[in-house]
């Protein structure tokens, strides 16, 4: 009997902007056995909509535990500011252990702070409902942007391949190394490496995140992580189509997990497709389980051959031969690049976002914070700051 697939984080509309973004290859959500009847079936809640301090404007993500909303409220000299609240459902509430895996993801998250991981600000609770503040990011997700690249016919240039993975590749790095203030190492293992999980902005930013099902497995996780863990034993969690062979069986995933996911985002951006094409989601599955990555397809890239072996020891089925760690793995995509005179730069994977996609993602948003704006103005205002004149009134605000 194939163990449980439970996706427990937030799925996103591929023609929507990006903030915190989940969603399966099919962009489905799939609900764990333990939730409430019908609790995925509840009507969401109506916006625009006050949250504490908050006015949150659009739902940009939706999935089995929490939601994602575009929200604003105001800094503390008044000015507005734009940003993600990852609220947990309601049903979910009164349930220990979805609160637990909650703040395991904000605890770990707000231990990262790295350029190519999406910033946490806040984990707090309002109206009995556990809520984390998150770095908005204009912009859309890599699933998306390579789904619009195939409808509309629109190039994805090989260079800029490789600057997402050599990003991604760093953000990566910084999560496995990452290490508590006493500097014990935190053995932060994402565990859910996939295309919905890495952001890009309209800046040429590259943002991995989501790290809801990450693991805290080193001297200096913490114990609510492992918590949260023994929680979910049993339950397989995660995309079946970026699984390491060791965890579609179940088992227990280490960093080398990730190297594997890591090296499936390198054969498919290379490759121009999809390395799994299972008929389903147990099919998938299965083809994962058996961990069979073929040779990287030759499309003509420079150096080639040394792409092709970075990929195949990524990808290996036993994790003893893959790299021991991403920083490793990193620093041969850097050598491949530099073999293959390959230099992307930040500047023009904007320039490529923007004129591809800048339009529909920016205007877009700016159109229904506008729209929401008028009906539900950010009222919520800070108090005066020290030294300010006596009895000077501040002026009412609205976003965008």
């Amino acid at each position: 009997m194939l163990p449980e697939i439970r996706t427990i984080l937030d799925a996103k509309d591929p023609s929507g902007s990006a903030a915190r973004v989940r969603g399966g290859p099919g962009g489905g959500e799939a609900r764990s056995a333990e939730q409430p009847p019908g609790a995925s079936d509840q009507r969401p809640e109506p916006l625009p909509q006050r949250f504490g301090p908050f006015t949150l404007y659009d739902r940009i993500g939706r999935g089995g535990m929490a939601e994602i909303f575009l929200a604003a409220t105001y800094t503390a000299i008044g000015h507005p500011k734009r940003l993600a609240i990852k609220r947990i459902h309601r049903h979910l509430c009164a349930d220990e252990r979805f609160a637990a895996m909650f703040v395991a993801e904000a605890n770990i998250c707000a231990s990262l702070r790295h350029a190519d991981i999406a910033q946490v600000f806040d984990l707090g609770r309002i109206d009995g409902r556990l809520y984390i503040a998150m770095e908005y990011v204009e912009g859309l997700d890599l699933h998306a942007m390579l789904r619009a690249c195939t409808r509309e016919r629109i190039r994805f240039p090989p260079e800029f391949a490789f600057f997402v993975l050599h990003e991604a590749g760093r953000g990566l790095a910084h999560a496995h190394r990452a290490c508590d203030a006493q500097g014990r190492p935190l053995g932060i293992v994402h565990r859910d490496l996939s295309p919905t999980n890495l952001l890009l902005s309209l800046e040429g930013e590259v943002k991995l995140c989501d790290f809801g099902i990450a693991r805290a497995t080193g001297p200096g996780g913490d114990c609510r992580t492992a918590g949260a863990a023994s929680a979910c034993a049993g339950l397989l969690e995660g995309k079946a189509a970026y699984m390491s062979p060791e965890q579609a069986r179940g088992e227990e995933a280490d960093a080398r997990s990730d190297i594997f996911a890591f090296g499936i985002l390198a054969w498919e951006l290379l490759a121009g497709r999809r390395l799994y094409r299972g008929a389903d989601e147990i099919e998938t599955l299965r083809l994962a389980m058996e961990g069979d990555v073929p040779p990287l397809p030759d499309r003509g890239l420079p150096r080639h051959d040394l792409a092709a072996e970075m990929v195949a020891r990524a990808t290996a089925r036993d994790p003893g031969r893959r790299y021991r760690t991403a920083d490793e793995m990193h620093d041969a995509l850097v050598d491949v690049m530099v073999a293959a005179d390959i230099m992307p730069n930040q500047m023009r994977f904007a320039r490529y976002l923007r004129t591809h996609f800048g339009d529909r993602v920016a205007g877009a948003r700016a159109e229904r914070e506008r729209a929401a704006s008028l009906i539900a103005p950010i009222r919520h205002r800070p108090p005066p700051l020290p030294g300010a004149p006596p009895g000077e009134a501040w002026i009412e605000r609205r976003a965008g």
